[in-house]
């Protein structure tokens, strides 16, 4: 299945680009992306915190990736 991750903010910084495809033989679900994406680019293990959101909504680890769905990398926020 090929998934397309889009990066925001510091995210894209570290990833170099807006958006990265990648093809997986496996189902992945929201932790398993998290998981993969760290050994892919492992600066986003110094983010205080990132979540994966799929379909504009903030997603938890077992969430199952389907053909189709919106995936991001949300890097930490900070307020004002």
């Amino acid at each position: 299945m090929a998934i397309k991750i889009l990066a925001f903010g510091i995210a894209k910084e570290i990833l170099g680009e807006m958006s990265v495809q990648k093809s997986f033989e496996q189902e992945m679900n929201a932790g398993s992306i998290k998981s993969w994406l760290e050994a892919q680019y492992p600066r986003l293990k110094n983010l205080t915190s990132f979540a994966i959101a799929i379909n504009g909504e903030y997603a938890t680890a077992e969430i199952i990736i389907k053909p189709g769905d919106e995936v991001a990398i949300i890097p930490p926020v900070s307020g004002g």
